[in-house]
Parts: C-alpha cells; structure tokens; sequence
C-alpha cells in the first residue's frame, strides 16, 4: 500500500512555487512542497501545517489536482497535488535549499522529483490551454 504524500501546487498567476530538496533520499530534487499526513489530520490541514513548517507561509488550500502512484528505491508513494494559493507570510527555507517562482512554460527545465513529473506536466497543459483561446489540436492526440 502507498505511502499517501500532500504536496501543494502553490499559485500566482501563471507561476507555481517549487522547492529543492536540501538532504534525504531525494536531496538535490526540485518537488512541489509537502508533507505526510499526521494522525487525525485531514488532507488540506496537513498542507497547510507541512508548508507553515517547511516555508513559514499560510496557504488557502483548494481542490485536488491530481494524484500520482510513484515507486522509488526508499518506498511506495501516492502523492496527492493540490491546488493553493500563498495568503501570507514570507517564505523562509526550513528544509529546502533553494526555492523558486516558476512560470508553468519552464516546468521541465528543472530536475523535478519522479512523482512531481506528471504534475507539472499536468500544469503545463493547462496553464497553455488557458492562454490559448484556440485550443492546441481540437483534442485530438
């Protein structure tokens, strides 16, 4: 069974907050910030304690984005991504060593964490759907 992860897919406007992993099996890795869920957490409360720690920010957590099954060597993860905005505060690096605003075009210029892949892709098409009033190929692949 997978290990459920939250990881919040923080938005303003057309960028989204990625944070690089400073140690632990995936040090170096750029993810979308997050946590596991305490006991008697929900999900959203979860994100929102994980980044309060993490980043020292309040975020207004909205609906889920998207869920991806990832496999590493150190275990079995679901990571859930969810859709917030940054309400306050300023970020402050607790366990990151690097942050960054990213434009959703320029997602995949950064060496994402496997599970972190799909999502950013994910934002990728719809941050290019929505600038785009015409629509790519009509739906068609």
């Amino acid at each position: 069974m997978p290990l459920p992860v939250m990881a919040a897919i923080i938005q303003q406007g057309d960028q989204v907050l990625l944070c690089q992993r400073k140690e632990g099996a995936l040090a170096g890795k750029w993810e979308f910030p997050g946590g596991k869920i305490e006991n008697g957490e929900t999900p959203e409360e979860c994100l929102v304690r994980e980044i309060q720690e993490e980043l020292g920010i309040a975020i207004q957590v909205g609906d889920i984005f998207q869920a991806v099954h990832s496999h590493y060597d150190h275990g079995d993860f679901l990571v859930i991504g969810y859709l917030a905005s940054h309400v306050s505060g300023e970020i402050t690096l607790r366990v990151h060593s690097a942050c960054a605003w990213v434009d959703c075009d320029q997602l995949d210029n950064y060496d994402l964490a496997d599970a972190n892949v799909p999502i950013a892709k994910s934002l990728k098409e719809k941050c290019n759907s929505t600038r785009s009033s015409m629509g790519s190929d009509g739906g068609t692949n």
